[in-house]
């Protein structure tokens, strides 16, 4: 028994576990604070941190498929190398300006008009990009190809792997912000600045220790499939070219010769592709995205960002304004995270009954089902919706007569950092209903309770519903284009969250609220509809007939990557 536990935490799979924990945890903490110290820096305005997210998600959905086709024409060890220290670096001298800002600020005010202070805010948001866009590089090679390598031929071993690495995103999503928070808490902004860099500066050199001994532990990642170049994308998706098979042992990154040309004309050739690439790569890694055959569940998945619904600062922030206290959103935000590992038990369980894409047939209908609590919830009492009241009218004034944010100092922040909780978007902490002339009663707690417990239950099938559509993506797509198709499913996902900042950017008001909520159901429902259309076409008539798959079976001991398995 002891010679088997030693054997589990020295295998490639706990080894790799412990590195997704550690880099998550890292990144946790830093989106958590980064948000908080651009507040704080900018005049407890939201200003910066709206400017932040903008950027973030503009350069996941312009550079997600030049991401991903990078991480396709490069060997695993040296995209995993890089893209770890690329991020870990940015993180720690975006730390360390952070520091230098809070120490010199009232300096920095005087010097050039201001100016060298602004510069100093562009650095630190374009520096926190680029360390995202490298920790999207991270996340798309590690979850999405080495694990899959790892796991090996034995599909319900990935299946397990998947699961674990969400209960690792679920417990470090709650655990990081509380951690940071209760540094910055009881110590100051700089401290916890400090604490960050020098987290990611340790974190960083074993992260580079465990990614070189799951390499060295798993021979298989040494061998690549040959990436064809960007252009060839499109036609490699109408017809898979059977014979381009891999030399054991040699590692195949290869690039088309243009033969029968003069070396300059050739180089001609070279200058104008090279120029041309980017787009070209963009382009047809949406066009290789759109000819997957699970291109419909992909895009399933990425309707289900377009939502309100969720433990973000929108969400919480009208739970506030209905009166519900801090502590009791974070009991709220630990329940969430229970039931989405309740979600990843269930996907395992529910995949070895019914097989994959059933599971992701019974997990959408189970979240759907959870949130039409959360349309009910529109319609009760203690609901503040009012289509009467424009939701597009006043913006500005909203904008320019809100209340200032709470400061480093008030009991409000303290409860922020404590909590881990997001900063608000209406600018203010204070509920609502905690003005006497503006509510002399208490609001009734009935719509926000029905809201937070759809939302909450909806999360078992939610999270199961994504390690569907990840394992499929993983199954179905051919390695040679793991990393460029699922930079453009970052990019899809990106978008539609994109989408749903600015609906709540047009109608901020409260009142309006219940209406994003039916919006949001609308496009949950949607997403569930084209999971089926790909479940349907997939299975055929088989499609609800819920049976113990044989792990004997071709479906569940192919190779994966094999795209006739679906």
């Amino acid at each position: 028994h002891l010679g088997s536990v030693i054997a589990y935490f020295t295998s490639a799979k706990f080894l790799l576990y412990l590195g997704h924990a550690l880099s998550t945890w890292g990144d946790r903490m830093w989106h958590f604070a980064v948000s908080v110290f651009l507040v704080e820096l900018y005049g407890n305005s939201l200003l910066l941190t709206a400017v932040y997210g903008l950027v973030v998600a503009g350069s996941v959905l312009l550079l997600g498929a030049l991401i991903g086709d990078w991480v396709d024409k490069n060997s695993r060890l040296k995209v995993a190398r890089t893209s770890l220290v690329v991020q870990n670096s940015s993180v720690i001298l975006c730390g360390v300006i952070l520091m230098i800002i809070f120490l010199f600020k009232t300096q920095l005010l005087t010097l050039y008009h201001g100016w060298l202070l602004t510069l100093c805010y562009i650095l630190v948001i374009t520096i926190a990009n680029i360390a995202n866009l490298a920790s999207t590089a991270t996340a798309i090679t590690i979850q999405r190809d080495w694990i899959v390598v790892v796991a090996g031929e034995d599909r319900s071993k990935l299946a397990d792997m998947n699961a674990t690495i969400r209960r690792i995103d679920q417990l470090t999503n709650i655990l990081a912000p509380m951690a940071v928070g209760q540094i910055m808490t009881f110590g100051s902004p700089m401290i916890g600045c400090g604490f960050i860099s020098g987290w990611n500066l340790m974190s960083m050199c074993v992260e580079y220790l465990l990614l070189w001994k799951v390499y060295q532990k798993t021979p298989t990642l040494a061998r690549k499939s040959a990436k064809v170049e960007a252009s060839e994308l499109k036609q490699l998706n109408v017809k898979k070219e059977s014979d381009m098979k891999p030399a054991e042992g040699v590692q195949l990154i290869m690039e088309k010769d243009v033969n029968g040309l003069e070396p300059q004309e050739q180089k001609e050739v070279g200058c104008a592709a090279r120029i041309a690439e980017p787009f070209v790569t963009f382009r047809d890694g949406w066009v290789a995205y759109y000819n997957q055959p699970v291109f419909l569940a992909g895009m399933g998945l990425a309707f289900l960002y377009m939502t309100v619904l969720g433990f973000d600062c929108i969400t919480t922030g009208y739970a506030y304004t209905q009166g519900l206290s801090g502590s009791v959103l974070s009991l709220l935000m630990g329940a969430s995270a229970v039931t989405g590992i309740m979600g990843t038990v269930a996907f395992t369980w529910l995949r070895r009954k019914c097989g994959l894409i059933r599971t992701g047939l019974i997990s959408g209908v189970a979240q759907f089902a959870c949130l039409i609590l959360c349309v009910i919830s529109v319609f009760m009492p203690g609901s503040p919706m009012d289509l009467t009241v424009s939701p597009f009218a006043d913006i500005s004034a909203r904008l320019f007569e809100n209340e200032p944010l709470p400061t480093i100092a008030s009991p409000e922040s303290e409860m922020i950092f404590a909590t881990g909780m997001p900063i608000l978007l209406n600018g203010s902490i204070t509920p609502a209903n905690s003005d006497p002339e503006m509510s002399p009663e208490p609001v009734p707690l009935v719509s926000v309770s029905l809201l937070f417990a759809g939302v909450i239950a909806a999360r078992v099938g939610l999270w199961s519903f994504d390690l569907t559509v990840t394992q499929l993506l993983q199954e179905n797509v051919v390695e040679s284009e793991r990393g460029i198709i699922n930079g453009v499913q970052n990019s899809m996902n990106y978008l539609l969250d994109l989408l749903h900042f600015i609906m709540v950017i047009l109608a901020p008001n409260p009142e309006a609220f219940g209406l994003l909520v039916l919006i949001s159901v609308s496009f949950v429902a949607m997403g569930h509809i084209m999971y089926f259309r790909f479940a349907q076409k997939s299975l055929g008539k088989q499609l609800f007939v819920c049976h113990t798959p044989d792990p004997k079976a071709a479906p569940d001991s192919s190779p994966p990557g094999n795209t006739s398995t679906v």
